[in-house]
C-alpha cells in the first residue's frame, strides 16, 4: 500500500493538516504563525491530507482561487515521511480537484527553491525572477 491523499472533510482531519503545516513551516524552517497561517485557510482554501502507508498523517496542501487563476499553497511533508512519494500523492490528488472544479483556470504556486526539481517533474515551469517569502528563496511556478 502506497501513501494517499485525500480533501479533508472534518475537523480532525483539518487538525491533522494544521499540526504537519506548524512542523514544517514554524518549528523546521522559521517561518511565523502570522505568516503560516491566514484568513484563506477558515475561508476559501480547500485542503488536504496525505498519510503513509500505514495509515499516519504525513502531509498537507491546500489550493484556493485567485484574481490570477488556481493558487496551489502549503505543500507541506514530515520530515520522517520525505522522498516516499507523499508530495506527488498530494499533488496528483489537489490537481485532479482543480481539473474538475475549474479545468479552464491557471494553476501556479510559489515554489521554495529546494522544491523546484518536483514541481518540474510534475509539468510545472518557472516564471519571472526569484524572490523572497518569510525570508525562504521562491520562483513562481506554472503549470503548463
Amino acid at each position: 500500500m502506497s501513501a494517499t491523499a485525500y480533501r479533508v472533510t472534518d475537523l480532525r482531519d483539518l487538525d491533522a493538516a494544521f499540526t504537519i503545516r506548524e512542523k514544517v513551516f514554524q518549528e523546521e524552517q522559521g517561518v511565523p504563525a502570522s505568516k503560516e497561517h491566514d484568513v484563506h485557510d477558515r475561508t476559501d482554501a480547500r485542503h488536504y491530507l496525505a498519510r503513509a502507508a500505514d495509515g499516519t498523517p504525513a502531509g498537507a496542501a491546500r489550493w484556493r482561487e485567485t484574481e490570477n487563476g488556481v493558487k496551489l499553497e502549503r505543500f507541506a511533508v514530515l520530515a520522517d515521511f520525505r522522498n516516499q512519494e507523499i508530495g506527488a500523492a498530494l499533488l496528483h490528488a489537489v490537481l485532479a480537484d482543480v481539473e474538475t472544479e475549474l479545468p479552464d483556470a491557471e494553476v501556479y504556486l510559489n515554489a521554495q527553491l529546494r522544491a523546484i526539481p518536483f514541481y518540474e517533474r510534475h509539468g510545472f515551469k518557472k516564471e519571472g525572477e526569484m524572490f523572497e517569502e518569510a525570508n525562504i528563496q521562491h520562483y513562481k511556478m506554472v503549470l503548463a
